[in-house]
């Protein structure tokens, strides 16, 4: 019986703690809303994405994993400068395809033209 008196007190010194806390927490009224935690560093609007950028690139954690519109933003962004760059490469493979073939042309039909071009790729993949 004394261990129950004890619990039932203790309860009631609990229930009054946390009422006291919540009810005079201060005059500040309760907390404001916190800011959703959002995409620091971004990739850059002013240039080209880089390597460098890709890797510095985080995301912050939510709930369940990544905020999936700012995976999104990434996503397209890097996308679009892929298209933007194998058109640009496929733009001076065609001209450069155009000049070797004009040179050829132009050459006396007795000798003909050395051009070369070599492609090589290297190490990162690029050309």
């Amino acid at each position: 019986m004394v261990m129950f008196l004890f619990l039932v007190v203790a309860l009631a010194v609990v229930v009054a703690a946390v009422t006291l806390a919540v009810v005079g927490g201060g005059e500040s009224g309760p907390l404001p809303e916190a800011a959703p935690e959002r995409l620091q560093d971004a990739l850059p609007p002013d240039r080209p994405v880089g390597r460098a950028d890709v890797e510095r690139l985080r995301f912050p954690l939510v709930l369940r994993g990544y905020r999936m519109a700012d995976v999104d933003d990434a996503l397209g962004r890097l996308g679009a400068e892929l298209d933007e760059r194998d058109a640009r490469i496929a733009d001076l493979e065609a001209a450069l395809e155009a000049s070797l073939e004009g040179a050829r042309a132009a050459a006396p039909a007795d000798r003909p033209a050395r051009v070369r071009v070599d492609k090589t790729e290297h190490e990162d993949g690029e050309r």
